[in-house]
């Protein structure tokens, strides 16, 4: 997406409204808000819009990060300890191993 197109108001409200949707479980938004916003909030020549857009923009490189670190550890655990929680860990599975018959 070229950024450069749209007016500040537009980057403000785009930008905001990526902040706003990661909240739903979509930390994947996030990431994308902070990579396509680094230029507008960091490096362009300062205008009215810009102290918003950065500290949406370092809001969403902190939540994308935490959501990072927590799927890591749950897939780190998860991994280690799945044939020790037994049944439990069958039933969260979404892939079952076949064994040996």
């Amino acid at each position: 997406m070229d950024l450069s197109k749209l007016t500040n108001e537009k980057k403000l409200h785009l930008c905001k409204w990526y902040f706003r949707v990661g909240f739903a479980f979509l930390p994947f938004l996030w990431t994308v808000n902070a990579i396509w916003f680094i230029r507008e909030a960091f490096i362009v020549p300062p205008y009215e819009e810009q102290k918003q857009i950065k500290k949406y923009v370092i809001f969403s490189a902190i939540g994308a990060i935490i959501w990072m670190i927590i799927l890591v550890t749950w897939v780190i655990i998860f991994q280690t300890q799945r044939a020790a929680w037994g049944e439990f860990a069958d039933n969260i599975s979404y892939i079952f191993p076949l064994g040996i018959p």
